[in-house]
């Protein structure tokens, strides 16, 4: 070969070698990430089982809000496209049972305001709008011959069906008068008289307004109410045949201090009266019911006694649709310890599916009603949720340590990726690692979390640690793509995840550990898990970081009050004084039956031991960022509030943060890429400073 063409190969070679290089190059998460990532939710799969509808929410930037649509891919993976269009939003795809509709629903504008049903005929032709309801659609159900809808339906607002009523548009044809527009109304007092009067996002919770079931005919368009029942009606379910509609109601004196529910079963024609079917005593309502295909029992999820609801472990329970009575929890999964979501009957009635959250996992399984065998469906680590099946086919919605949550298929023990909405945007990421971590804490007791390196991590480095706290209690850190943690890493973090007692997936009785004791054994499992990470060679001692929301903000809070190591944490709708919380959040429940009533002495006791982080105020040196929802009802303001407050009267760094007509889960994207660049801004101002000045004084030292 001649030098002339030698040349001109390896040129060519190393402009390949240069072009792959940057097609493979990969970058850390950045800000704008956060905003370009497309949130996969509510997959159903089709009656035939070959498709799949479910809704993708992407984030207008411009706009400052999310819209969602309906997409649609095919089973075997060669078709995924979208299907709606609007300027508005849709949700809640649902097939006709002949497979000739797709249902959803939307507020776009149509013949009635909010939102309504709308109907894709398979065919051709646009999406038209079903239902005209005047009330707050909250969820609908097929009927099994396609024919008719089972909706749940909210009473209208007092106040909007009266402006509705007397503000009538011009007749057809006519010119609008010319006259100054009508001073607004001032808003009418508001009136409560309930025992449970708050909710969040819902507001103040009023007497004489009600969700009941409906009927609606599709061919006729004709809308009856199921019943003539005066109480509150929830979670339809058609019987096989559509005989018979199962529901959930409770029909205590006053369901505000009962606030379990019980199955009801009532023809499906309107007027009838519905029986019940279950007793007074059973734990219902947390799901929909679930027929066996011969129709002699329902399948529910059933809670524990209400005192423990903050601590609740959901159980699989049957109950037989002809004698009804108490519903008999399944013995063999009840031997799992484990709480368990989305009970599926099989087509033979034989055996039931359900989904266990298990120990920083969530994975199928099914139990034989027969042999009373449990078998897993799908080996952790693996974190599944939204179950849909059509004969052999099924479909979940799933995400790993290191994907967002995408719809996958569930073929022969193993899960097939079937939509591909964020992998060209992680293609671009350099993601950081997670790994499992296992300690013991004060006491002896085995505690698990997860560990995420920073972005780039070399092994053997002590790096900067942030220890980020879950709410709840009652959920669990699991092997799930976390923005949060990413976002920390991809800025040179460590994150740990621990899931301390009163989180789930550890059985009933890591769960209830902390009843009437909040602050206690979870400061002593979170204060564990960082040791354990410093012993590690990971943490450096000298750069601690802590933080959450919620429930991860009350214990942020505790952790500031205990422990003086954190240069700086973030607090966010969190609370420090739980007695100044009775009667003014949505959990008066929790207050009366867990801990009892302020005026009880020996619970008096209980809320000044829980309410530590205020009261002992003055042991907090570390610099806190405090957040929350101006209208948040679930953890109000007030909390943050009062933490910001002693801080500023004490001298420690602080600061406040209320996001403007927000609630307890912050919505506007601007406000959560806000808040993302505050936490990110505190811990670097301070963590980083901290460590500027070790190694300042580690110079004067030399």
């Amino acid at each position: 070969m001649s030098t002339k063409r030698l040349c001109r190969v390896l040129i060519l070679l190393l402009a390949c070698t240069t072009t792959l290089a940057a097609q493979t190059a990969r970058r850390p998460l950045k800000l704008d990430d956060l905003m370009s990532m497309r949130e996969v939710r509510d997959p159903q799969i089709s009656p035939d089982g070959q498709w799949v509808a479910y809704v993708v929410s992407t984030i207008d930037v411009k706009e400052d809000k999310a819209s969602s649509h309906i997409w649609m891919a095919s089973f075997d993976g060669k078709t995924d496209r979208q299907f709606t269009w609007s300027l508005d939003s849709e949700a809640s795809p649902r097939w006709s049972p002949d497979g000739k509709y797709l249902s959803f629903t939307s507020s776009r504008p149509g013949k009635t305001k909010g939102s309504q049903v709308w109907l894709l005929d398979r065919s051709g032709g646009e999406a038209f709008q079903l239902t005209e309801l005047k009330g707050r659609l909250q969820g609908y159900e097929w009927s099994p011959d396609a024919r008719r809808l089972a909706l749940v339906v909210g009473d209208p607002d007092p106040e909007e069906a009266e402006e509705a009523a007397t503000s009538k548009p011009p007749a057809e044809g006519s010119k609008p008068a010319d006259k100054p527009a009508d001073k607004p109304k001032a808003p009418k007092p508001i009136v409560i008289d309930r025992y449970r009067y708050k909710q969040d996002i819902q507001g103040y919770l009023l007497s004489g307004r009600h969700s009941y079931i409906y009927l609606f005919d599709i061919a006729t368009k004709k809308l009856e109410r199921l019943t003539t029942s005066k109480w509150d009606e929830a979670l339809p379910s058609w019987s096989p045949d559509g005989s018979r509609i199962a529901f959930m109601s409770n029909h205590s004196q006053d369901p505000d201090r009962e606030p379990s529910s019980q199955i009801f079963v009532a023809e499906a024609r309107a007027g009838v009266a519905e029986k019940q079917l279950t007793q007074a005593s059973s734990r219902g309502g947390r799901s929909r019911l679930e027929w066996s295909p011969d129709g002699k029992w329902i399948a529910l999820v059933e809670g524990d006694e209400k005192k423990y609801d903050a601590y609740n472990m959901d159980h699989l329970a049957i109950v037989s649709t002809t004698d009804g009575g108490a519903p008999i929890r399944v013995a063999a999964v009840e031997g799992l310890d484990r709480g368990i979501a989305s009970p599926r009957f099989s087509a033979d009635s034989n055996s039931i599916n359900f989904l266990v959250a298990d120990d920083r996992s969530v994975y199928p399984a099914r139990v034989n009603l027969t042999s009373h065998s449990v078998e897993r469906l799908l080996s952790p680590p693996v974190a599944v949720s939204n179950w849909t099946m059509a004969g052999d086919h099924a479909a979940v919605l799933s995400s790993t340590d290191t994907k967002p949550t995408e719809v996958y298929v569930m073929e022969g023990g193993a899960l097939r990726q079937l939509t591909h909405q964020n992998d060209a945007l992680i293609a671009q990421l350099e993601i950081a690692a997670t790994e499992e971590v296992s300690f013991k804490s004060k006491d002896g007791t085995e505690v698990h979390g997860l560990l995420t390196y920073p972005v780039g991590y070399a092994k053997g480095s002590r790096v900067p640690l942030l220890l980020r706290i879950h709410g709840g209690p009652n959920g669990q850190d699991q092997h799930s793509f976390s923005l949060e943690r990413q976002w920390f890493a991809a800025n040179g973090y460590a994150v740990l995840a621990v899931n301390y007692r009163g989180s789930s997936g550890r059985g009933q009785k890591f769960s209830r550990a902390i009843f009437a004791d909040w602050g206690h054994h979870e400061v002593d499992d979170l204060q564990a898990g960082v040791d354990h990470v410093i012993q590690m060679g990971v943490a450096d001692p000298e750069r601690l970081g802590v933080g959450g929301w919620s429930y991860g903000g009350i214990l942020t809070d505790y952790m500031i009050a205990s422990d003086a190591r954190f240069k700086a944490a973030t607090s966010g709708a969190g609370t420090a004084f739980t007695v100044a919380f009775y009667g003014t959040d949505q959990y008066i429940i929790q207050y009366d039956y867990e801990i009892g009533p302020p005026w009880d002495p020996k619970a008096w006791e209980t809320y000044v031991k829980i309410s530590y982080p205020l009261l002992h105020a003055d042991r907090i040196k570390t610099p806190t960022l405090f957040l929350g929802g101006e209208r948040d009802f679930n953890v109000p303001i007030q909390g943050s509030q009062q933490m910001y407050q002693a801080l500023r009267s004490l001298g420690v760094d602080t600061q406040l943060v209320i996001y403007p007509n927000e609630f307890h889960s912050i919505q506007r994207p601007s406000y959560n890429r806000d808040r993302m660049e505050r936490y990110l801004a505190w811990y670097d101002k301070y963590i980083k400073k901290a460590a500027g000045a070790a190694n300042a004084a580690t110079s004067d030292k030399r």
